[in-house]
């Protein structure tokens, strides 16, 4: 069975991404052989351009290629680092809460429309936090290499509700 359609695909990878220096490679994700990545082709769960490289592949081909960053988590955007007030972070007593508020962390956060987003602490100085609301791989070229492990007909729930249930997949 060929990766098209509906179909539920089961991959096993590894995605680096190339100095733009050196272009040698750093790993940044790999799959464990026992558990692959499952999802259900054509949800729209995928980066696009990672399933056109998929399209057509059956279980048991290799692939190996590259999405530019523009089409993969979009280029970097300093429009989207911010300066918040330090007292944004403070709890109701007026205390900062330090454990949560550290250089690098990572904190969900919601803007004036009450849209969720998900953002970095750059910098904190004694009136504001400088945020990074950028994806995480903003700006990165991405190289994937692995195999297609299988390929199989999704069941009606998994149609229905758009993504895989059970093995390697959502439980509800």
């Amino acid at each position: 069975m060929i990766i098209e359609g509906k179909k539920v695909v089961s991959v096993g990878y590894t995605l680096t991404t190339p100095n733009k220096i050196t272009d040698e490679e750093t790993v940044v994700e790999k799959t464990d052989p026992e558990v692959p990545l499952v999802w259900l082709y054509g949800a729209g769960s995928m980066i696009p351009d990672f399933e056109e490289n998929l399209k057509g592949k059956k279980a048991g081909d290799h692939f190996d290629f590259r999405i530019k960053a523009e089409n993969g988590y979009g280029l970097y955007d300093e429009s989207y680092v911010a300066q918040i007030p330090l007292d944004a972070f403070r709890g109701k007593d007026g205390t900062l809460d330090t454990t949560m508020v550290k250089l690098g962390n990572t904190l969900p956060m919601m803007d004036n429309q009450g849209n969720h987003l998900q953002g970095t602490v750059k910098e904190i100085s004694l009136t504001e936090v400088k945020m990074d609301f950028n994806h995480p791989m903003a700006g990165k070229d991405l190289h994937f290499t692995g195999d297609i492990v299988d390929v199989r007909e999704p069941s009606k729930e998994e149609l229905e509700h758009g993504h895989v249930h059970g093995e390697g997949g959502h439980h509800h």
